[in-house]
């Protein structure tokens, strides 16, 4: 066979061409596999306790209680699909048929839905209520004297080692320090300093799971500077280098575009020298910055799209966690009962509605985040733990059945292409299946159990997190 190239042409090609895909693939590595958090939920840092984890789960259940008693009136709240032609009678049927059988019904789609995904959000509001808590100096703290932050901070720090010691601590927590503007910048490090030295000094350690919010990101430089003071931080305070990681959240228009017109979340990770694991959508600030009023200020709007999907091209396979915003209208009830005083029918119906209302919408914006592959977002009041739970739970459990029959075929055929309905899939395809059931898994859908069941994977192999491992072994045997 005739060869026009040297035998000694091509080696430095190749060596270079080496490099550069070794260098992609380090800036590129694709999904971690690691638990992500499916919200963050924060509050004021002066208000934070060590079981405030529990004490929110509390609260959520008083009001899925109150305005939710059965998985009826809660699927047609929030807007189950299939929940508009859901009934009592049907919903009696159902309970009777699981209590003589033991077992689920699947053939009533909408009734086995709305009970599973009730049953489950009961479940997860009892066992692990909080995903991640972030104790705010920010927004939900604001600005007050010198002394009274520091105390804030040192106390603060104080609960989370108690929660800490007494294993009250939801699997992640952290703080969301000041920006760090001009005016705030000092304020932001001698917080930062007070909160993570006193922490570190009472518990010998930090969480397993313990992230610094850095708000209001515009410039590399400021990612940077966390990046230096996190050093110096481990250094004087004895802790082991690169433990301390960071979430910067983008809510202004020049963390999207810089003055040269260059996206500049790259810029702002590479800034962050390995230390970033979240970015973070401020919704409101975000809008503002657009110059939206704010009648329009809202999850849904063009804008937050726009500066999502830039996140999502900026930051896809660096492994990066994505988290979406906050739907700021609480489901609060406006009437509240007086003591010794009771609501009259009128403000009861209107308390319902109320909740309902608020229900639904953040169902809504849950479902936009999440067929969006946002998975995580952030939730700003205890009821709105119920919803949060809901809407991912649907988001899985509604598609469950399709995903694990293509799953099944692919891994069956082992990389070979499968047609499924109508729906084909390829190689790439795979392990975006496989993730599927790793975040099902992660956030209580469904148990290891049940993915092990509807996808026909071994227990190492859905563990493993990676399809190209799955193949190989399935081709070697």
């Amino acid at each position: 066979m005739k060869r026009s190239l040297a035998a000694d042409s091509t080696p430095e090609i190749i060596g270079r061409l080496q490099k550069a895909n070794e260098d992609f693939a380090m800036k590129y590595p694709g999904e971690t596999g690691r638990r992500q958090p499916v919200h963050t939920v924060y509050g004021g840092a002066h208000l934070f306790k060590a079981d405030s984890a529990q004490r929110l789960g509390s609260l959520a259940q008083r009001s899925l209680e109150q305005f939710a008693p059965d998985f009826v009136l809660f699927a047609k709240a929030v807007g189950l699909p299939g929940a508009d032609g859901l009934d009592e009678a049907r919903a009696g049927e159902y309970l009777s048929r699981i209590e003589s059988s033991g077992e689920s019904i699947k053939e009533e789609k909408a009734v086995w839905l709305a009970h599973a995904i009730y049953t489950r959000v009961w479940e997860k509001l009892r066992r692990e209520p909080v995903e991640d808590f972030r104790i705010d100096f920010e927004d939900g703290y604001g600005n007050r004297p010198d002394a009274e932050e520091d105390g804030h901070a040192e106390l603060a720090a104080k609960e989370v080692a108690k929660g800490l010691s007494a294993n009250s601590l939801p699997p992640f927590i952290g703080i969301r320090i000041k920006p760090f503007t001009e005016e705030l910048k000092e304020r932001s490090i001698r917080t930062l300093d007070i909160f993570v030295s006193t922490l570190y000094e009472e518990a010998g350690k930090l969480p397993e799971n313990f992230f610094i919010t850095l708000p209001k990101v515009t410039i590399p430089e400021q990612v940077a500077a966390l990046s230096d003071l996190f050093d110096a931080l481990e250094q004087s305070a004895g802790i082991e280098s690169g433990t301390l990681k960071m979430e910067m959240m983008i809510e202004t228009t020049q963390s999207i575009i810089n003055h040269r017109g260059e996206a500049n979340i790259p810029l702002l990770l590479e800034a962050a020298r390995g230390r970033c694991v979240a970015a973070h959508f401020g919704t409101y600030d975000y809008t503002a910055s657009c110059n939206i009023t704010a009648a329009h200020q809202h999850m849904m709007h063009p804008a937050c799209d726009f500066a999502r999907n830039m996140m999502q091209v900026a930051l896809g396979g660096t492994g990066i966690w994505l988290s979406d915003g906050a739907t700021n209208i609480m489901p609060v009830a406006p009437h509240r009962v007086a003591e010794g005083a009771k609501l009259s029918t009128e403000q009861i119906e209107e308390n319902l509605t109320t909740v309902h209302r608020a229900w639904r919408l953040h169902y809504e914006h849950i479902q936009h985040s999440l067929t969006n592959a946002f998975y995580q977002g952030w939730d700003l009041h205890p009821a709105q733990l119920p919803t949060r739970y809901a809407a991912i739970y649907a988001f899985f459990l509604d598609s469950l059945e399709a995903a694990s029959e293509r799953l099944r075929n692919f891994v069956e055929k082992a990389a070979k292409a499968t047609l499924v309905g109508d729906v084909f899939d390829d190689a790439a395809t795979g392990q975006g299946l496989l993730n599927y059931f790793l975040r099902a898994i992660n956030c209580g859908a469904i148990t290891e159990s049940e993915a092990l069941e509807l996808s026909s994977l071994t227990l190492p192999e859905l563990r493993s997190g990676s399809f190209v491992k799955i193949l190989k072994n399935r081709q070697s045997l």
